[in-house]
């Protein structure tokens, strides 16, 4: 749906209070609307109100590579080379009494000096043939903007920058509208970020909330809209939790004026490691922010196109949307400026181009409109990047790096995801230990050994009444961020309030996995709680719970999990891949008749759940099963390692809590012990616990005698099944029919001679 530009009629309460304490000397216009007949209706021709931007996009994208511009900062240093630019000029009249130095403050300009800041933009456009151009927003939050004391100043920075854009390039797409060009409105880091601690000692400190960076990104993304906006990049980002919260900001934006704005994302790899400065690599950036369907993503800034090549490659092997590039003028020099002339610059993108990799290219720290015009001249012989094909949803996530769960085989080669469950506070007593005596350094250790022992994801659950779960759990994933050996692979958020679930979500970074929400709070509240976490882009365990209680049988489970997936999907709009059924793990072996048939009823319900709803995973506490033989790990090891043989290859069960270290391979299991867990987990006859109990009585004997080194006890002899028999050619006779009783062996009887009664 073509986006009408009347901004005006945007008039959620949360827009119109940013609008009514904007600092605009005049009531700014807020629409851009333009006559319907004023160009053509075919591509390459666009007029805001009647054409869809993203099907503009779409085959601008296709068609050939498309131009950004190059660098705005370097910009005002050659102006400031060549014209005076200092405190004075920063000021200008507006700010001439200002209480604190703003030379520097190169957004300030928009207001303080347009004709610099339109002199820039024209030349990107006229000289370097940018198709978009950003905005000169790139620091124009609350937050950054505090260094200046311009907080009060946000969103006239963000409708000055847009607007100055959005007026020359309606001037220079008049002189040629079969080249329109589009105004992109620039959403800087911040220079504060919620992933890494400013403070050294302690490594759960932060200077910013996810809650504080989304409500100084709403407020900018509102003055960049309304100042004439097209699109929207959120751009520089070292650390994905500030773009996920910018993102975050974009949607609630979208939300609230029911738009549709394309939007790109921009990371920045500090260095030759691929990584962000928060320490992911890009294929685990793209997974953290793919949910919120970014229609361009790419890297911009830190390195030159040539060291940026091999990490170009990976994204572009990898990301579903467009991509885009726009390298600095090569690495910085000894006084910090930038060497590459235009042709070497355009020389060094051109690996891009010939591999097929781009969508958009521009520049960033040292290019000029001379760099993007050798790289345009370039880069016009070359086809764009295509579309990669679109196949079967997965789930995607990520901590520093990228994980696709529906790839995954586990240590012992089972197509099973590990989480590693010794970080909760209810499957480890040490962990529960160390929890309440506020040791989350050595809590670190637990977690870091999950991980080395075979765990692809870390369950963090810090529930227990006796301890404040909301302060727990975003102390122990704040410092569980910093921990390279930990925050490698993802996390599962797991409470049992969902509170202290969110409260830890707004601290990760990567993509994770919360755990849990159920219709047992009803249909509304679950509605509520998904739309929320859909939002944040994590993936879900869905228990089967509703308001009646809990599933134990196997009709309960595919009943509940069925309703709980049509909701999500048909209503919420989940995306099926992201969703996790946990349809209860019970306990068996209890010597109770109803207990005894769980195993099953578990097995059966996850092929047919998975049957019924495309693309879900099913996950459950593989450590439940066994409870009822705690404190003899050999026993419930071995019982789990029959359950998931069967779950996971017979029935497609995909994730489990589990503790990685103990479990046993099920051709390792010993022959009797298989078949005492076979007869038990399948309920096969009614001795089953029995028999598995006095086995628990011999194994716990044994390690009784192994502390006291004393001799084992003996082996119960258990019930061996049947070995065939070795079979002849004559015992596979076919029986006949009697025709009488079997005969003695004397000739008279066999050959039926008449008694002469000649006694």
């Amino acid at each position: 749906v073509p986006n009408p530009y009347l901004n005006s009629k945007s008039t959620h309460e949360k827009i119109a209070a940013i609008r009514a304490k904007a600092s605009n000397p005049t009531k700014p216009n807020l629409d851009y609307a333009q006559e319907s007949g004023m160009y053509p209706e075919s591509f390459p021709h666009f007029v805001r109100g009647r054409d869809s931007l993203r099907e503009h996009i779409t085959s601008l994208f296709t068609s050939r590579i498309a131009l950004y511009d190059g660098a705005m900062g370097t910009m005002i240093q050659n102006y400031a080379k060549r014209n005076r630019l200092e405190e004075e000029e920063y000021r200008g009249d507006r700010f001439k009494d200002w209480t604190c130095n703003t030379k520097g403050n190169n957004d300030q300009l928009s207001i303080s000096q347009p004709h610099i800041i339109q002199g820039i933009y024209r030349e990107y456009l006229e000289v370097g043939g940018s198709d978009m151009i950003g905005t000169n927003t790139f620091s124009s939050t609350t937050i950054a903007m505090a260094d200046y004391e311009m907080e009060d100043y946000v969103y006239e920075l963000n409708y000055e920058g847009a607007r100055l854009a959005r007026e020359v390039c309606d001037e220079v797409t008049a002189k040629d509208p079969t080249k329109p060009r589009f105004v992109v409105g620039a959403i800087g880091p911040t220079n504060r970020t919620g992933s890494i601690s400013p403070s050294v000692e302690d490594p759960a400190a932060r200077n910013v909330t996810f809650d504080e960076l989304v409500d100084a990104y709403f407020e900018q993304i509102v003055g960049l809209m309304d100042g004439g906006s097209d699109i929207l990049m959120v751009e520089t980002i070292f650390d994905t939790l500030n773009a996920k919260a910018a993102l975050y900001a974009v949607g609630e934006y979208l939300e609230f004026t029911g738009l549709d704005i394309p939007v790109f994302v921009s990371g920045t790899l500090v260095d030759q490691s691929g990584r962000t400065l928060s320490g992911q690599t890009g294929e685990a950036f793209y997974a953290s922010i793919r949910h919120a369907k970014p229609m361009c993503v790419g890297l911009n800034c830190a390195l030159g196109a040539e060291h940026m090549t091999p990490f170009v490659e990976r994204l572009a092997k990898c990301v579903e949307c467009f991509l885009h590039v726009y390298s600095n003028a090569g690495l910085p020099n000894a006084m910090g400026g930038y060497d590459e002339s235009p042709t070497d610059m355009a020389e060094a993108n051109k690996v891009f181009f010939e591999n097929g990799w781009l969508n958009m290219v521009g520049g960033c720290c040292g290019s000029t409109p001379p760099h993007i015009k050798a790289i345009r001249e370039t880069s016009e012989s070359f086809k764009p990047r295509k579309l990669p094909d679109v196949g079967r949803p997965k789930m995607w996530l990520s901590g520093l790096e990228d994980l696709v769960v529906d790839d995954v085989h586990n240590h012992l080669g089972m197509p099973f995801l590990n989480v590693g469950e010794r970080c909760n506070i209810s499957g480890s007593i040490r962990f529960k230990k160390l929890m309440m005596a506020g040791d989350y350094e050595t809590a670190m250790d637990i977690a870091k050994k999950q991980v080395v022992d075979g765990a692809h994801v870390i369950d963090i659950n810090v529930d227990d009444g006796m301890l404040d779960g909301l302060a727990a759990m975003q102390k122990f994933v704040k410092i569980a961020i910093t921990e390279p050996e930990v925050s490698k692979v993802p996390f599962m958020l797991d409470a049992s309030k969902f509170e202290i679930v969110l409260a830890g979500l707004k601290w990760c970074q990567g993509k994770c996995i919360v755990n849990s929400i159920s219709l047992k709070v009803g249909e509304e509240l679950f509605k509520e709680q998904a739309t929320l976490l859909k939002k944040h882009g994590c993936a879900v365990v869905v228990m089967a719970f509703d308001e009646e209680g809990q599933a134990a049988t196997e009709s309960e489970k595919v009943r509940i999990c069925k309703r709980s997936y049509d909701i999500l999907v048909d209503e919420v709009h989940f995306p099926p891949e992201d969703i996790i059924f946990d349809p209860n793990v019970l306990t068996i072996g209890t010597g109770m008749e109803e207990h005894a048939n769980y195993g099953v009823d578990f097995i059966n319900a996850t092929k047919t759940i998975k049957e019924q709803c495309p693309y879900v995973k099913i996950s459950g506490g593989i450590s439940n099963l066994s409870f009822g033989f705690r404190g003899v790990m050999k026993i419930r090891e071995s019982i789990h390692s029959v359950f998931l043989q069967h779950a996971i290859l017979e029935s497609g069960m995909d994730v489990g809590i589990v503790n990685p270290h103990e479990m046993i391979a099920y051709d390792d299991l010993e022959d009797d012990m298989r078949i005492l867990c076979d007869n038990l987990v399948f309920n096969k006859n009614e001795e089953a616990t029995d028999d598995m109990l006095e086995r628990t009585t011999y194994e716990r004997a044994c390690v009784v005698a192994r502390k006291k080194r004393l001799p084992l006890p003996r082996k119960p002899r258990g019930k061996m099944p049947n070995l065939p028999r070795l079979q002849f050619d004559y015992d596979k006779v076919a029986p006949k029919p009697a025709v009488e009783p079997p005969l003695p062996t004397s000739e008279a009887a066999q050959n039926h001679v008449p008694n002469p009664y000649l006694n």
